[in-house]
């Protein structure tokens, strides 16, 4: 009898295991993530190209994407338009060390990270792990200073436990980057955070970490197209000069 409730609980935790689709045409990157992601606790799948890439996708039904650019069939690119459409699963890019245009086009198309090649693994993991924490609809939100639940402001409904949001009656899709961006900004209403500081909270990254900050500028522009009744002026997520971000002030 106490095997078998062994053996159900094995079950159970495997069920649970955060799952991983591994993209990427060379398959030396797919082993050694795979060995690594496996080890570190993760159920992983990996793809060769992008169609069979989309194929997994269904199936597997992952918590996160790690997507190569450029590979056969369909690049990167096509895969995250594929995805966006009906999912905002998280996606990290992996993309090459001098391929700026790379990057901002990823994140434009909904990527919610990105990792330079050549990486570490060990990069790569924490980068993952953050991603996950951030859009895992099972942990709790943030601890603001706004302590209610839903936060209203002019046409704008933000739901904090349900991690969603509403103009009137109309869901505004977001991925799970983009809300904890925007929870963050909204929980402190008023108060401006450089782009370093966004990086910290929401990405993780740590304090000296060289990175591009360009990555909180697509999310902002990303949120204030979702957002805005003008994104060009915008009203809600305002430009703190020579600081960074901040979210109008909720009285």
């Amino acid at each position: 009898m106490a095997q078998a409730q062994n053996n159900t609980e094995n079950q159970n935790e495997v069920q649970e295991r955060e799952k991983i689709l591994v993209v990427d045409d060379e398959a030396s990157i797919r082993r050694i993530l795979e060995t690594r992601l496996k080890m570190v606790g993760y159920e992983v799948m990996t793809s060769a190209d992008g169609e069979e890439a989309l194929e997994a996708f269904a199936k597997f039904t992952p918590d996160l994407v790690i997507l190569d650019v450029m590979m056969p069939k369909m690049d990167g690119y096509g895969v995250t338009k594929e995805i966006r459409k009906n999912s905002e699963t998280p996606i990290i890019i992996l993309t090459a060390l001098g391929d700026v245009s790379e990057r901002i086009t990823g994140l434009e198309l909904g990527a919610d990270d990105y990792v330079i090649k050549p990486f570490s693994p060990k990069e790569l993991e924490a980068r993952a792990k953050a991603v996950l924490r951030r859009t895992s609809q099972r942990e709790a939100t943030g601890s603001g200073k706004v302590t209610k639940n839903v936060i209203t402001t002019g046409a704008i409904r933000i739901d904090t436990s349900r991690r969603q949001v509403f103009r009137k009656n109309e869901r505004i899709r977001l991925t799970g980057m983009e809300f904890s961006l925007l929870e963050l900004l909204v929980s402190h209403s008023g108060q401006a955070f450089s782009r370093n500081e966004i990086l910290q909270y929401v990405w993780s990254y740590p304090a000296d970490h060289r990175i591009d900050t360009r990555v909180v500028d697509v999310h902002i522009s990303r949120l204030r197209s979702k957002l805005e009744v003008d994104p060009a002026n915008p009203e809600l997520i305002l430009t703190a000069r020579g600081i960074g971000y901040m979210f109008q002030r909720i009285n």
